[in-house]
């Protein structure tokens, strides 16, 4: 591997959506998406190997605590706190570029309200809660901008 491609070389000052988005389907998932084990290291694995949108599946789990899994199937469940967790601990560790978190969201009004609470708890600065206009495309912040970012759609 030719050491110069290892670094970016791109103008990294362009909107967002000028960009293509290394990104990762279900993510938590370490086998097929009926049977598999849900499992928090698999966003490691996809940070480390330069992803940068992941997704993320929350369903209502018990006693309050949301989990992801891939709803109506036997794949196993996992607390979304833990994987929050995770993608804290790794989403800059090869680069500083932002990560997007796609969110499939499945909650109760309750549960929608424990995963903000650890969102803005787990990531704390590094959440991007700027408000977007989406009219303007030319008006999207560039990666150069949210370099050390979490963004979050739904």
């Amino acid at each position: 591997c030719n050491p110069l491609h290892r670094e970016v070389h791109q103008d990294m000052e362009q909107p967002l959506c000028h960009y293509y988005i290394a990104s990762s389907h279900n993510t938590y998932l370490s086998g097929d998406q009926l049977l598999s084990q849900s499992r928090a290291d698999m966003y490691a694995r996809v940070l480390q190997a330069g992803c940068r949108c992941v997704e993320v599946d929350c369903w209502d789990g018990p006693d309050g605590e949301p989990v992801v899994h891939h709803g109506y199937t036997l794949t196993s469940k996992i607390l979304f706190r833990d994987v929050a967790e995770t993608i804290n601990k790794y989403a800059f560790i090869k680069n500083e570029f932002p990560v997007i978190l796609s969110i499939e969201n499945h909650c109760s009004i309750q549960q929608q309200k424990k995963i903000a609470q650890y969102l803005k708890e787990i990531f704390g600065d590094k959440l991007d809660l700027s408000s977007v206009s989406t009219g303007d495309p030319r008006q999207l912040p560039s990666p150069q901008d949210l370099k050390g970012k979490i963004l979050v759609k739904v």
